[in-house]
């Protein structure tokens, strides 16, 4: 009689109904094991449903918060996109002299470039069209270098794809010449040598750059700091040509002429030949923020020089006739670039944006916002370079090793003929449309991906489609009328009523018999 109270076990001493007391106790404890059974039960049901595999609508509304989505098609890459363009797939017989070319030289060039993109880690900072995806071809190249001409176009023709680009609505490209000019310059200011070649100053800084980086862009804010924490724009040429950075000890060397220091300014680099025989080679590390503005084409619209004669001749001896007019002619172009001094001897060639030696004749800078340094341009046209009324014929395989802050578009190029006078007068008098073909690695063949693309669901059959219309739920409300709702034509049909309730019917009522232990 354990379990019951006091007042309980003497009533049944009393009477002698132990069945009162034994009774309540046997439903107590049947009740007590069908709770537990039903607990049981449930435990197990529930452990059931969880090691059941769940539908994916189901898994993916319980893992929501811990897992993310993954949607039913692969996540693949456009094969190509360069903004403002426009490009057609060729084949290999579709380019004009195209097998005539040295193709043993452009790969010498591509090989070259290969070294800083197999030295490239991770993804480029900025996307560009091509990617990596020249790391493939370049790791072929990698291997034993080719002597045959053959075996060089055979490697262009396996591993790439040509393409012809333009600018959108342009059938054709642009191509410019620079070169690397000669100049005879002083270590020391003297009367003959009083224009300076100075170097990046310490407080311009680059927006988006790292002010101890060897060679800033060449486009972006650029600022100078005054105290702390202001910042205002960078001098301009004007200002700098009257001294406003003077006596800093910035000069690396001294020339004869402004006009020197200009179109060193306008090429990049340039070797500054001394009286005692040494050179000294400069290359771009900075510039001042502002935008560059060609003087030639100031002289073209201003009537001085034909547009159909200009040349970088025709502004070197205008500006040397006319000393006046050539000073504020250098003021309308506001950009200004400052140099480093580079270790390279007079066999070597310049070095260009990639961080590679120049080829002459093979050589490209292009558009770095679009394109990726390294990328093959076979170039194809007629230009100027025996003499400036000669048509030679130029189809040539080129490589994108440099860039310029003129130089914009995706079939722009600047061509670099060398150094010396000869080089500058050829490269000067090039301001010709050519017909652009970039050589597209093979991982980025559209057709290829396009393989590999999921096919779309299967359209629904036309009854289902006749029931189910595609509406768009915005317009579909703004068309609705609330007092006519027979009007729309296209909602998915209602279903039909469900059949009213007889409220006369006399309810049924359920009874359940409650136990208890004790009154």
């Amino acid at each position: 009689m354990s379990g019951h109270s006091p007042a309980i076990r003497r009533r049944a001493i009393r009477t002698g109904n132990w069945l009162a007391l034994e009774a309540p106790t046997d439903r107590l404890r049947l009740a007590r094991l069908t709770a537990a059974c039903c607990a049981i039960a449930l435990l197990c049901s529930t452990a059931a449903l969880e090691a059941r595999p769940r539908s994916p609508a189901k898994a993916t509304r319980h893992s929501a918060v811990q897992h993310t989505r993954h949607l039913p098609y692969p996540n693949l890459e456009l094969p190509l996109q360069i903004s403002g363009s426009q490009y057609e797939p060729l084949a290999w017989t579709d380019m004009p002299g195209w097998s005539d070319d040295d193709h043993l030289a452009a790969y010498k060039a591509f090989r070259a470039s290969c070294r800083p993109i197999a030295a490239e880690h991770g993804l480029p900072s900025e996307s560009k069209a091509l990617g990596t995806s020249l790391r493939d071809p370049c790791r072929i190249a990698k291997g034993p270098e080719l002597t045959d001409e053959a075996k060089a176009k055979a490697f262009f023709e396996e591993h790439f794809l040509p393409l012809r680009i333009s600018r959108l609505g342009e059938g054709e490209g642009f191509v410019t010449g620079y070169y690397e000019p000669v100049l005879d310059g002083s270590r020391t200011q003297t009367d003959v040598y009083s224009v300076p070649v100075y170097r990046r100053p310490s407080n311009l800084f680059v927006r988006g750059a790292k002010q101890s980086s060897s060679g800033l862009p060449n486009k972006g804010q650029v600022f100078r700091k005054i105290g702390r924490r202001k910042l205002v724009p960078y001098y301009d040429r004007a200002e700098i040509e009257d001294g406003a950075i003077a006596g800093r000890g910035l000069e690396i060397c001294w020339l004869k002429e402004q006009t020197d220091l200009l179109f060193a300014q306008i090429q990049g680099s340039a070797r500054v030949r001394f009286e005692d025989g040494s050179t000294l080679r400069i290359n771009y590390d900075a510039h001042n923020g502002y935008p560059y503005t060609p003087v030639g084409r100031i002289l073209i619209d201003r009537g001085i020089i034909p547009k159909e004669q200009m040349s970088m001749q025709k502004i070197r001896d205008w500006m040397a006739q006319n000393p006046d007019g050539a000073k504020e002619l250098r003021r309308q172009n506001r950009s200004y670039v400052f140099f480093r001094e580079v270790q390279l001897s007079d066999k070597d060639e310049a070095v260009g944006a990639q961080g590679v030696p120049l080829t002459p004749g093979r050589s490209i800078a292009v558009d770095k916002a679009l394109h990726v340094y390294g990328t093959p341009f076979f170039i194809e046209g007629e230009l100027p370079i025996e003499s400036e009324q000669s048509k030679t014929p130029f189809r040539r395989l080129t490589i994108a090793q440099d860039t310029g802050s003129a130089i914009v578009g995706p079939a722009r190029a600047d061509l670099y003929f060398g150094a010396g006078a000869d080089a500058g007068k050829v490269s000067g008098r090039l301001r010709h449309n050519m017909r652009f073909v970039m050589l597209v690695p093979r991982s980025l063949d559209p057709v290829a991906r396009g393989r590999k693309m999921p096919v779309p669901d299967e359209r629904p059959s036309e009854k289902i489609a006749k029931l189910f219309p595609q509406v768009d739920p915005q317009k579909e409300k703004s068309a609705a009328k609330p007092a006519d709702a027979s009007a729309s034509t296209s909602a998915v049909p209602m279903p039909e009523p469900r059949p009213a309730i007889k409220t006369d019917e006399p309810r049924r009522h359920r009874h359940y018999r409650h136990y208890r232990t004790y009154r």
